[in-house]
């Protein structure tokens, strides 16, 4: 007699999970797309990208090249940078900026670390890091991607472990929003000798794809064959950092020449073009490089 009813409270718990597993595969290819079309406005198939990094002062303060930044990502975005990376607190520039230019990809910043420099630059002690924003926040302010530090090396398994555990947890969270992480992974400690060894390159890079990142930004070895074996190493693309200026803008140019040899998909360089003193003229050229690279990659392939 009873049954009957039973019957329908079992039949009603099946649909529910049936709309509900629905409704999370229906988020879940959501988050999916909204990663690859957020990632569209970074990666170029055609070419490859050059993001700028400006966001050194949370680290080293107001240090040349960073002074009047409203002007100074005008400038980026007049010279058609592909992306731009930024902390959260200077998003608020981009108010400032002419609204008749198209705006690049826009990378925020998720945390501060201690590890950065090399030598006598690093801080005396353990290394710290902590989240200065989140990713919800970071989608809220308009950006498309945001970045997290991977720091190897250290030899204090407390740090790596929370290391470990915070590029884990952002990379759920990205998931979760659809919103793409780029880990920036490199090596620093007392028993690193040479943080652009490639065994420390490769490391550290396959770490942060294992752990769910989109995108790596990290250093380069010196030359295109060790950097190639990086580069193969890692199934996600991998961007190349420019570290201190060069010498010239000739230089910076031969740099792209050589990291594109590699087969990386671009570059992220701070100070190689925000201390140039022609800003958007060695952004064009360094554009020049990266889609006639590209395309040799291709040729050979």
């Amino acid at each position: 007699m009873h049954q009957p009813l039973f019957k329908r409270i079992v039949d009603r718990a099946k649909f529910s999970i049936y709309i509900s597993g629905w409704c999370i595969v229906l988020a879940s290819v959501t988050s999916y797309h909204g990663k690859h079309l957020r990632l569209r406005r970074i990666l170029h198939a055609e070419r490859g990208t050059l993001a700028v990094a400006f966001d050194h002062g949370l680290i080293l303060g107001p240090i040349p090249g960073t002074d009047q930044p409203a002007r100074k990502i005008s400038l980026f975005i007049q010279g058609k940078a592909d992306a731009l990376l930024l902390n959260l607190g200077m998003f608020r520039q981009l108010e400032r900026v002419s609204r008749t230019e198209d705006l690049p990809g826009l990378i925020a910043r998720l945390d501060w670390t201690t590890a950065m420099g090399s030598g006598s630059q690093l801080a005396p002690g353990p290394f710290r890091s902590c989240l200065v924003a989140y990713p919800e926040e970071a989608l809220r302010a308009g950006a498309d991607a945001v970045m997290t530090f991977l720091v190897i090396g250290s030899g204090d398994a407390e740090f790596e472990r929370s290391e470990i555990e915070r590029v884990a947890k952002l990379s759920r969270e990205c998931e979760r929003l659809g919103l793409p992480l780029v880990v920036e992974s490199i090596a620093r400690g007392p028993g690193v000798q040479n943080p652009r060894d490639p065994y420390w390159l490769k490391l550290h890079t396959r770490i942060a794809a294992e752990l769910g990142a989109d995108l790596i930004k990290t250093e380069y070895s010196g030359d295109p064959e060790t950097m190639r074996a990086v580069v193969e190493a890692c199934p996600i693309p991998v961007l190349v950092l420019g570290g201190s200026r060069s010498s010239s803008d000739e230089e910076v140019c031969q740099l792209v020449r050589s990291i594109m040899q590699s087969g990386a998909d671009g570059v992220f360089f701070g100070r190689n073009v925000f201390q140039a003193e022609k800003i958007p003229a060695l952004i064009e050229r360094i554009h020049l490089e990266l889609g006639a690279r590209k395309r040799s990659a291709k040729g050979r392939s």
